[in-house]
């Protein structure tokens, strides 16, 4: 048994997908062991902060994958296939969300300049949690953007293809989170000022 458990966890993700084909369900344990707690706090901040819901959410993300399984194509990254389900279930549960504004394209030096603009020293858990409550306060499509980012850690290339939508358009969209937030957390810097930018905000 220890040389299973072994030889999955050596597996890459996509290794691994033939063998849940089969039926293998070390293979499977191992693939949720990689993603289930990861994809569950991303549906907690995407779904208001249920811990309830986050976790039927997950367990019906898995129970896709199950289902799906077959179709996935091992040429391709996994993780960008899973994360682009979870994004199709948020975006579902949301669909009757109006569209949000998003800011004019900026690049990414512009996107990290925002960032360094707020004081490392200070009450960390403090700040965490003022950073939650405004995340929370997103819209839906542009707080799942934010997560993908900066909670799943993932470059705006795989965002772009989990949300489905041009490179541009997600950089704008966490261009626009980065600055309502810094705005939001002016508490932790009273001399920051707002970001300029050449124009004002378009509707897409």
């Amino acid at each position: 048994m220890n040389f299973f458990k072994k030889k999955y966890q050596n597996y890459s993700d996509e290794q691994l997908i033939p063998c849940i084909c089969k039926g293998d369900e070390r293979a499977f344990n191992e693939l949720y062991k990689r993603y289930g707690q990861k994809l569950q706090g991303y549906f907690f901040k995407m779904l208001g902060q249920n811990e309830e819901r986050a976790n039927d959410f997950t367990q019906e993300l898995f129970l896709k994958v199950i289902q799906k399984i077959d179709s996935f194509d091992t040429s391709r990254k996994f993780s960008t296939w899973l994360y682009t389900i979870a994004a199709n279930m948020c975006k579902n549960e949301y669909r009757r969300i109006s569209r949000a504004p998003v800011m004019k394209l900026i690049n990414e030096e512009d996107i990290n300049s925002i960032l360094t603009q707020i004081p490392e020293q200070i009450d960390q858990q403090l700040f965490e949690t003022e950073l939650a409550k405004c995340v929370q306060e997103l819209s839906p499509i542009h707080r799942q953007c934010f997560l993908l980012r900066y909670q799943e850690e993932l470059s705006i290339k795989e965002i772009s293809l989990i949300l489905d939508c041009p490179t541009g358009t997600v950089k704008s969209r966490i261009y626009y989170c980065l600055k309502i937030l810094a705005s939001q957390l002016q508490l932790f810097n009273p001399n920051f000022q707002r970001p300029k930018t050449e124009h004002h905000a378009k509707k897409i």
